[in-house]
């Protein structure tokens, strides 16, 4: 597993060089977020508002909430509304109610169409009004008409006591002083009991709940709309896209670092030599429908690849692979012949063995074998002194690069070391004589004595 930080300029290069598929991906994206909203029709949703007189708390205002979406309330409404198939239950998901300022209510109700919403709201307001007018005792009229005549009989009382007080001896005597006192007392406690008396009231001004009009028509859908769901969707697989490209990344367990293809291969790397960078030529040509459609997509080339370094020139990249060669005669003993086994498939290894036979003059002898990575065969050992790896980072797992090293284990050939190729923009074009990789083409390979490929 790759641990490299996630940086911006990771996610930059997958937008950049994966931007074929991404928006093959968006489009399918807005094609699934329109399906969705075919499946799902449009919902509206209108408001109905409920204004509560008198002083309300936050608590009360709460608990009225919770009564204009109970199950009796809603109950009430379906049973009015008499729709097929919508049941109180199913109008409790629809229905919803909130507390706004001014001591209102806000009752809302979601339906396939403006009409329907705004019926649903109405009724359910109404029914609420209702109910909290019922439970309060406002709607009960016998009780109305007792706490009336108890009112009358409080105020007739009243009247008596004080002409009773007036009535009274008016002189200054202990025992007429003491019962007007005792009359005011009493007239005083009847006016007490009757201010508790209309403040508990029923028909009370703040137990008198108001319907505030009709419910407005909505003008627009209740989000998730068609268009939000579509461009949802598109995000949704651009993210997942990314994020899949990211993913694999850090499941990559291509070796990259010379030490890890050193411990691969058990033996020491001789060098890294320059390539010049030819687009696409580090991917061979597939055919068939699912190679055209990796083409057009972009998929034929890695993503993942650091973008290649410009060198310093054709001199520069002359001089390591001649450095290289040296290593190898000072290391090899006579004959001086050399197999260097490439992986098949890795067009940029192919091209520095070419340039390193090329390169070699013949001291040593290199002799060059693409061996497939799944089930890797060499050729037997004939006269040389040992194999030689050219590769390039990034490319090959350590169970790859171990099938190789076995594969010339069985031949009979020992690993002398391995050559890493790596990809660069070059300065110049290419002199005369010289071709666009490097390489003179006098020395092309082939089955001369100065090396040869199979």
């Amino acid at each position: 597993m790759s641990e490299d930080t996630i940086r911006l300029a990771t996610i930059g290069r997958i937008l950049r060089r994966r931007r074929r598929l991404l928006v093959v991906l968006t489009l399918v994206g807005a094609l699934a977020g329109f399906g969705v909203s075919v499946l799902f029709p449009p919902q509206y949703t209108a408001n109905a508002s409920v204004l509560l007189p008198g002083q309300w708390d936050e608590r009360g205002l709460l608990t009225q909430v919770n009564i204009a979406t109970s199950s009796s309330v809603v109950d009430l409404a379906a049973a009015e509304l008499r729709w097929g198939g919508a049941g109180g239950a199913e109008l409790r998901d629809r229905v919803s109610a909130k507390p706004a300022d001014g001591n209102i209510i806000v009752i809302s109700g979601t339906a396939e169409t403006p009409e329907r919403a705004m019926r649903l709201s109405d009724e359910l307001a109404q029914q609420f009004v209702q109910f909290a007018t019922r439970i309060t005792g406002g709607g009960s009229t016998d009780a109305t008409l007792g706490l009336e005549a108890l009112r009358k009989k409080v105020e007739e009382t009243n009247r008596r006591i004080t002409a009773l007080a007036g009535a009274a001896a008016p002189g200054q005597t202990v025992e007429s002083v003491q019962a007007r006192t005792s009359l005011e007392k009493l007239r005083i406690s009847l006016e007490e009991a009757m201010t508790k008396l209309d403040q508990a009231d029923p028909a009370n001004e703040k137990t008198r709940l108001v319907l505030m009009g009709p419910s407005a028509r909505p003008t627009a859908q209740t989000p998730p709309t068609r268009v939000q769901l579509i461009g949802a969707g598109a995000l949704l697989f651009l993210l997942l896209a990314v994020v899949g490209h990211l993913a694999a990344a850090r499941m990559n367990r291509r070796l990259r670092t010379e030490q890890e293809i050193t411990a691969a291969l058990g033996s020491a790397l001789l060098g890294t030599v320059d390539v010049p960078d030819e687009r696409g030529a580090h991917v061979p040509p597939g055919k068939g429908p699912r190679a055209r459609i990796g083409r057009l997509l972009g998929l034929d080339t890695r993503w993942d690849v650091p973008v290649p370094q410009r060198s310093a020139d054709e001199a520069g990249r002359q001089i390591r692979y001649q450095r290289v060669c040296a290593r190898l005669r000072d290391g090899l003993l006579a004959p001086r012949r050399l197999l260097v086994v490439v992986p098949d498939g890795d067009e940029i290894a192919r091209r520095a063995a070419r340039h390193l036979v090329a390169e070699s003059q013949g001291d040593p002898v290199l002799r060059v074998v693409e061996v497939a990575v799944d089930g890797p065969i060499v050729p037997d050992r004939d006269s040389e002194s040992g194999a030689l790896v050219v590769l390039s980072a990034g490319n090959w797992t350590a169970e790859d690069l171990d099938q190789i090293a076995g594969a010339c284990a069985d031949g009979h050939h020992e690993v002398v070391g391995f050559v890493v190729a790596g990809p660069v923009r070059a300065r110049t074009e290419g002199s005369a004589g010289t071709s666009a990789d490097g390489s003179t083409p006098a020395l092309a390979v082939g089955s001369s004595a100065t090396g040869g490929s199979e």
